[in-house]
């Protein structure tokens, strides 16, 4: 039997299609995967035979059964004797295949109601398909969320992310916001995507504010020529909340990239600040030559001399007496930074003592 199904039904699942980019082969499969899983718990007696196939054109759903003629069949759910067969048409003979339509109305509520539940499910698995591989294609860049909610207690932050149709919710935990940054329910605030992950209720996307991959990718919504591969970030140091050094370099004699990351009147370097709650930033020029590099890496305070030492990637640096405390800053920021800017180990001592 063919039942004709209500063309409301194939139009619901286009509809599907436009409004959250399923397609309708994936929904009309899983529908037939549901609706052929129910049938056979309804039929297990003819479970290989069974079939389901839906036709989005004539509006029908065909349900049935096709066998094998044989005259000695070995697999009853699959094969049909010769007389059983001739039964049903005289003109049947072995190797001929029998199809036997199935009346719609034997279809068993209960079964009807589980293929509803795997059809739905696979839904949800399609939409949670769609947001990952949305979500993983934002991977190492930022995006921009509403807070939905504080929680005083621990410090998280729960954030509403979107990405293109994309939506998710994302937690903010207290270990990746900006020390003494305060966030109100309803307020925007730009995150960087540190990784997505599968998990069972959908994609978990983890996000930082404190990653040093967040001040590249600002330095980039504010620098075209960083965007254009004009000027390049080389490292990133930095202590959330407190200060980053950066370097960079260009290989266009006639762009100096540190005017082009401050911007005119520091409009660029000071955007990227308030973005983040008034982090300090130093930018530094990048140096192939190591000493140069490092005494650069120490600024604003100077510097007299490098002498690298035989320690793998240690060096030593003399600065005038009155620059000592500004070249460690303070609790010993400013070197603990150019350290980890340059990949060497600094010792600064005063000039006094050589």
């Amino acid at each position: 039997m063919s039942a004709t199904v209500n063309a409301e039904f194939f139009s619901a699942i286009a509809d599907i299609e436009s409004e959250k980019g399923i397609s309708q082969e994936y929904i009309l499969d899983r529908i037939e995967q549901a609706m052929l899983a129910a049938l056979r718990k309804d039929m297990p007696e003819a479970a290989e035979a069974a079939h389901v196939v839906l036709n989005p054109k004539k509006n029908t759903i065909d349900m049935y059964i096709e066998r094998t003629v044989a005259e000695e069949p070995e697999n009853p759910e699959t094969e049909i004797s010769l007389e059983a067969a001739r039964e049903i048409n005289k003109r049947y003979k072995a190797g001929d295949v029998v199809r036997e339509e199935i009346d719609a109305r034997k279809f068993g509520r209960i079964a009807a109601q589980a293929a509803k539940q795997v059809i739905i499910q696979g839904i949800r698995e399609a939409e949670r398909s769609m947001v990952y591989d949305e979500f993983t294609s934002k991977e190492h860049e930022i995006l921009t969320g509403t807070i939905t909610q504080a929680d005083p207690r621990t410090g998280g932050v729960s954030i509403a992310i979107t990405s293109n149709t994309e939506y998710t919710e994302a937690l903010l935990p207290a270990a990746e916001c900006i020390p003494g940054e305060r966030m109100h329910e309803g307020g925007y605030i730009k995150v960087y995507v540190v990784e997505v992950r599968k998990a069972t209720r959908g994609p978990q996307v983890l996000i930082s504010r404190t990653h040093p991959g967040l001040v590249k990718k600002l330095f980039e919504l504010e620098v075209p020529e960083i965007a254009e591969g004009i000027v390049e970030i080389k490292s990133i140091a930095r202590e959330p909340g407190s200060r980053t050094k950066i370097s960079v370099m260009t290989n266009d004699s006639s762009v100096e990239p540190i005017g082009a990351c401050v911007g005119p009147r520091g409009s660029r370097v000071n955007a990227v600040v308030d973005e983040l709650n008034g982090e300090k930033i130093d930018i530094v020029k990048y140096s192939e030559e190591i000493v140069e590099y490092i005494s650069a890496a120490l600024a604003p305070s100077d510097v007299t001399s490098v002498t690298l030492l035989d320690e793998k990637r240690s060096c030593r640096v003399i600065v005038p007496d009155s620059q000592l405390s500004l070249a460690i800053g303070k609790e010993g920021q400013n070197v603990r930074l150019a350290a980890r800017l340059t990949g060497y180990k600094i010792d600064i001592k005063p000039q006094s003592q050589y």
